[in-house]
């Protein structure tokens, strides 16, 4: 990732919030590493190193500043748009591969050695694969130190370290504090460990935050997903076990309520649920792109903030993407509670209505089940089995255009399901849908040729965020005078 260093320079000047997690600034004077917004007094541009990653900068020596937090700011919308072998490299990363399989677990996902992987990421974010994992078990640890009363020896263990040692010396090393300090300073009450862990997940302002909940909530799957006044709240299927997740938007923050069978899935909980609401991403530079279109230009300048929502699971949404076909949002949501009252896993800890996990693709490849038509059935059964017999790979690290090609090749699956799937589940912000309904009323409704080849011609103007553009399109549809259309399952 190339930084340009005297644009670094100026935004750490200006302490500008926008540039927060695209790059840290290390300090040789301090020994510090921070944010670019950190509100301290600006250090002289001669004791200033610019890093891509907080792991990086902590690879060079520095300390975690103890005043701007930079470990805990949003993460770079760099990782989460690039399709190439680093993008899905720090995706694995962030979902705990390292963590769970090693480095050469992370090699074989992504079909290449141990060496080149290192290579890679060390020429690209100027850290290694442990050292990049390393710097993900030290935020973990600081959110389990601040928000339960665990013991340290059982905590190190769930934030991913291999001893209490390792531990120690980590947090020592990367916040100058010791764990007891970090703890001191949190200042809590009582503990909330009863009721989930609690923590923020910050973000790039602005954000369209109803507007965001809104959307979740009409696609909401009963005993999976819930919508109680502004908190959405899910069932999450993790590496280690079950858990819910409750997301509540807030002043520059989402705050973030998670009920965890296993601690040790804290990191993929807080990177699905990032994910979910797309909160790593840019919207000023998205909307910088498109708000002098002539077309969506209004839309975009009236709501810069809107996102491109993502999903918790890969292989859910791939299934309830087949399962929504040609039907009302409704529609899906009930054949989906269907599926999952009836295949789902009954979670242990139920909340509210949140009842179940979404029936696993190895669950649907293997059960007899109806309500629906054959054909639609048969699809499904088809994407299960690619999914769980590994064949197709939805997940972090993969490739998108082989995916997309692999999709399309199984029968049942069409152009606008591919493309749905690349947009939510795939994280591709140049994913477009010509063929969707919605898509061909917005246009319509604003006086252009809505047919597929006219949409796809008119979006090229939109590239690389035609999924962006999409959301402002679909937003069309939520005025009084527009028709009553139903869109994406």
């Amino acid at each position: 990732m190339h930084l340009d260093i005297e644009n670094c320079h100026r935004a750490c000047e200006a302490k500008d919030a926008r540039f927060d997690g695209w790059f840290f600034a290390g300090i040789t004077s301090t020994g510090i590493y921070c944010r670019p917004s950190c509100p301290a007094k600006t250090p002289k541009r001669e004791n200033r190193r610019f890093y891509a990653t907080a792991a990086a900068a902590q690879t060079a020596g520095f300390r975690a500043c103890k005043r701007c937090r930079p470990d805990a700011s949003p993460g770079s919308p760099e990782w989460d748009a690039r399709a190439d072998l680093v993008g899905r490299l720090m995706r694995l990363i962030g979902d705990g591969v390292v963590d769970r399989e090693g480095v050469t677990g992370l090699a074989a996902r992504v079909g290449f050695s141990e060496r080149h992987v290192h290579r890679c990421l060390v020429d690209a974010v100027g850290a290694g694969p442990l050292a990049l994992a390393r710097a993900q078990r030290a935020q973990a640890a600081r959110i389990l130190i601040e928000t339960t009363d665990l013991r340290m020896a059982p905590l190190a263990l769930a934030a991913g370290f291999a001893s209490v040692r390792q531990f120690n010396d980590t947090v020592r090393e990367v916040f100058a504090s010791t764990p007891s300090e970090l703890r001191r300073r949190a200042k809590r009450g009582d503990s909330k460990q009863a009721n989930g862990i609690e923590l923020r997940l910050p973000y790039r302002a602005p954000l369209e935050a109803d507007e965001l909940i809104a959307f979740l909530g009409k696609r909401a799957v009963p005993g999976v997903e819930e919508l109680t006044g502004n908190t959405y709240r899910r069932s999450l299927r993790l590496p280690h076990g079950q858990g819910i997740a409750e997301l509540t938007p807030a002043e520059g923050h989402v705050k973030a309520t998670l009920h965890l069978d296993d601690l040790r899935d804290l990191g993929p909980a807080v990177q699905r649920c990032r994910k979910l609401l797309d909160l790593d991403s840019d919207p000023q530079a998205i909307a910088d792109h498109l708000q002098n279109d002539p077309l969506i230009g209004d839309l975009v300048k009236a709501a810069p903030g809107r996102r491109v929502p993502g999903h918790v699971d890969a292989h859910e949404l791939a299934i309830r993407a087949v399962l929504g076909q040609q039907v009302s949002l409704a529609g899906a949501a009930t054949l989906a509670g269907r599926l999952a009252h009836a295949l789902g896993e009954p979670l242990e800890r139920p909340l509210g209505t949140v009842t179940h996990l979404f029936p696993s693709a190895e669950r649907l490849a293997a059960a007899d089940f109806g309500g629906m038509p054959a054909t639609r059935r048969d699809a499904i059964k088809t994407v299960a089995r690619a999914l769980a017999s590994g064949e197709l790979d939805l997940g972090a690290g993969a490739d998108r255009a082989k995916a997309q090609q692999q999709l399309l090749a199984l029968p049942g699956i069409g152009p606008w399901t591919v493309s749905y799937i690349a947009m939510r589940a795939l994280r591709d912000p140049d994913a477009y849908l010509p063929t969707d309904l919605g898509i061909k009323h917005a246009l319509t409704r604003l006086g252009q040729d809505s047919s597929p080849a006219g949409a796809l011609k008119l979006a090229e103007r939109w590239r690389p965020y035609r999924a962006a553009a999409s959301q402002h399109l679909w937003s069309l549809l939520t005025k009084p005078e527009t028709p009553s259309v139903q869109l994406a399952a």
